[in-house]
């Protein structure tokens, strides 16, 4: 990410407030980030959003770190933008700004993000979530895009994401009425791969985020880049794509380690190399 002056600035105030932003909790070989502005019900700020990036760009070089959980509250994963912020702002500063254009480090993160959400998740948090690779919900999870009710779209991906996610139909009805849905019907959508008990929530996130944390660090690199390209390609551009990937995967001490592992009929110690 690079920081610019407005940057500078944003990360000024975070450094200068006494409560962080954004919780930080390292247990190797995962890491958890949990948004912290209960008071504002999380409203995604720009000074929250610049300290997110900051967090998963440090996260991404960190060696001992193979997975990251993104979470909220147990009420409310994030409510949203900052409305108060940005009511008064014109088309003019928006593009000057361009503080969407941060929320492109989640997208560039090439260790696996994995969504724990409870409580609402709605706008900026709903794009938020849906810019992770999985998404796992508590029962009291409710999903909304209704930027639509205050004058706006949704500026983070949520258009996009949505359709490719649930179909040009479902995202319509999201998009153009506001709707929320339930954790259920998420699931039942294909937008959440897992639904538990509000009080189950992170054990099954951290339980999820070790599992993958112990597969083979490239190969799982190569199979979330695989996997997030074929939203982009042609089928017969996608398939060509993950044969180049398989085959290269050959030349890495993983794949010799993961395949004599499994004739030993034994776990594999895998190193990323």
């Amino acid at each position: 990410m690079l920081i610019n002056m407005d940057d500078e600035r944003v990360l000024a105030a975070v450094n200068a407030g006494s409560v962080p932003l954004v919780l930080i909790e390292r247990k190797p070989p995962i890491a958890i980030l949990k948004f912290n502005r209960p008071e504002a019900l999380n409203a995604l700020n720009d000074a929250l959003i610049v300290d997110l990036a900051r967090h998963l760009e440090d996260l991404d070089k960190d060696q001992e770190i193979r997975c990251v959980i993104l979470t909220g509250g147990e009420k409310v994963f994030a409510a949203g933008a900052d409305i108060r912020e940005m009511a008064g702002r014109g088309a003019s500063e928006m593009l000057r700004t361009d503080r969407l254009a941060k929320w492109e480090a989640l997208r560039h993160m090439a260790k696996p993000l994995v969504a724990a959400v409870s409580g609402f998740a709605l706008g900026g948090g709903c794009e938020l979530a849906l810019s992770c690779d999985i998404i796992i919900a508590s029962q009291t999870a409710v999903f909304g895009q209704p930027e639509i009710n205050i004058g706006v779209i949704p500026g983070a991906g949520g258009t996009q994401r949505l359709a490719r996610a649930l179909g040009k139909y479902r995202a319509m009805d999201m998009v153009l009425t506001g709707r929320r849905i339930s954790a259920q019907e998420a699931f039942e959508f294909g937008l959440v791969s897992r639904v538990v008990p509000c009080a189950d929530l992170m054990g099954e996130a951290e339980r999820l985020a070790l599992d993958i944390a112990a597969k083979p660090p490239l190969a799982m690199r190569l199979a979330k880049e695989a996997v997030i390209r074929a939203e982009d390609i042609s089928l017969e551009a996608g398939l060509a794509l993950e044969r180049r990937f398989f085959y290269l995967l050959f030349s890495t001490e993983d794949q010799k380690e993961g395949m004599k592992a499994f004739l030993e009929k034994r776990p594999g110690k895998f190193q990323g190399k």
